[in-house]
């Protein structure tokens, strides 16, 4: 996940494009421009950071989409303190607002493809859910993933990327236009056929410089794993809501996203969710007592990251 190049669109509202484009160059340095239509900050190594306007979002003119440039994993830290510059000059999230990571999709084969839609579509619900997005966005811009498309990339076994595009468009498109109607999926391919991206849109707006590192590196770790599986499988799992808070512990676990490191990624990334993260239900206490165990934080599992003694129950990937 560490070698995938990815770049981030993040909508805020509170704030002039103009004066967020001041905050991003006091964060990287370089230089400004720009003028009505949007504005530029072009940082030392010349890569360009860009606040554009957005019709969708409330603010008006006080509104913006940073859009970074593409960016490594080791350009997070970078990131994060662009976010943490435009909280501070007054940008926020709110219900119009919202958060889109695109990874580069050169290495992706039709394999990868699938591999990933399929991983993606058996865990959408639990996504969806962790991931706190909201009715009105998924019936808009970051739709579940169609069960049609789905159907038709399962009968068709792809062995080309235009085998996936047939799939993904219900005919062969030899020329994908930015806004087809297709792009307002929560994993949206027309991104990848259009501008050689493949397009995560699940994500609420969010000025939490910590929240913005969590989701790249859940869509990281979410690509390199499709990259890596042989195959996946597509059968959508069952949402319970009570066990659901261990049960997408589990994934990330399955993931990759395991050990200090990932720590702080997934208490952003579990918090919305209901449960214990160390186990499912009730249990009773290893001493023998007899009594119930009282559920363990994320922060207080210690030698458990443990639960993937448990992982088997909760995952069939």
């Amino acid at each position: 996940m560490k070698t995938l190049r990815f770049g981030i669109e993040i909508e805020t509202v509170g704030a002039s494009r103009q004066k967020l484009a001041h905050a991003i160059q006091g964060a990287v340095g370089g230089h400004v421009s720009g003028d009505y239509r949007g504005w530029q900050v072009t940082d030392p190594q010349g890569r360009a950071w860009k606040v554009v306007p957005d019709g969708s979002l409330s603010g008006g003119e006080y509104s913006g989409e940073i859009v970074s440039p593409i960016l490594t994993y080791q350009d997070l830290e970078a990131l994060q303190q662009v976010v943490r510059a435009a909280r501070e000059a007054g940008a926020r999230a709110d219900a119009s607002t919202g958060i889109h990571i695109h990874v580069d999709g050169s290495r992706f084969d039709a394999k990868g493809v699938t591999n990933l839609v399929k991983m993606v579509h058996k865990q959408e619900r639990l996504l969806e859910t962790a991931l706190g997005v909201s009715a009105a966005r998924l019936n808009r811009f970051c739709k579940p993933i169609d069960g049609a498309f789905l159907q038709r990339l399962e009968a068709r076994r792809p062995r080309t990327l235009q085998d996936v595009n047939e799939a993904w468009y219900g005919r062969r498109n030899l020329a994908p236009q930015r806004y087809d109607s297709s792009r307002y999926h929560g994993l949206n391919l027309n991104s990848l056929f259009f501008r050689g991206t493949i397009e995560f849109r699940y994500f609420n707006g969010s000025v939490h410089a910590g929240e913005v590192k969590a989701y790249v590196q859940l869509v990281l770790a979410l690509a390199a794993r499709a990259l890596a599986s042989k195959a996946a499988s597509s059968k959508r799992r069952d949402f319970n809501p009570a066990t659901a808070k261990y049960d997408f512990r589990v994934f990330l676990l399955h993931l990759g996203l395991i050990g200090e490191e990932f720590k702080t990624a997934r208490t952003h990334l579990l918090k919305k969710l209901e449960g214990s993260a160390a186990w499912k239900g009730q249990r009773r206490d290893r001493r023998g007592s007899g009594g119930e165990g009282t559920p363990g934080s994320e922060g207080a599992q210690g030698g458990s990251e443990g639960a993937q003694g448990n992982a088997s129950e909760a995952l069939a990937a």
